[in-house]
């Protein structure tokens, strides 16, 4: 009973570890903007404003950014050399 109590303890405090660290790299990797820098942006050419929204919440919404490409958040690796790395990136989910 009080190796499976510590084992709990243990792996609970290693995955508030694991969140902690990922959000602290995701931000300072990916900085955040405005929806004014957002609407300056709009139809640039050296940018790609892309929706990462759960395909279910962007088939439910009627408000979607135009010109928006959608992409699958969980394949990140799968889209992201589609872009070139000289163009700006905006990911909304929102």
């Amino acid at each position: 009973m009080m190796k499976s109590w510590l084992f709990r303890v243990v792996l609970m405090m290693a995955m508030v570890a694991l969140v902690a660290g990922a959000a602290a790299a995701g931000d300072a990797a990916a900085p955040r903007i405005g929806k004014e820098d957002v609407k300056a942006r709009l139809g640039a050419a050296d940018t790609s404003i892309i929706d990462v929204r759960a395909v279910s919440d962007w088939k439910a919404s009627k408000l979607k950014i135009k010109g928006a490409v959608r992409e699958d958040p969980s394949d990140v690796d799968g889209w992201a050399s589609r872009y070139p790395k000289n163009r700006t990136l905006i990911l909304y989910c929102a």
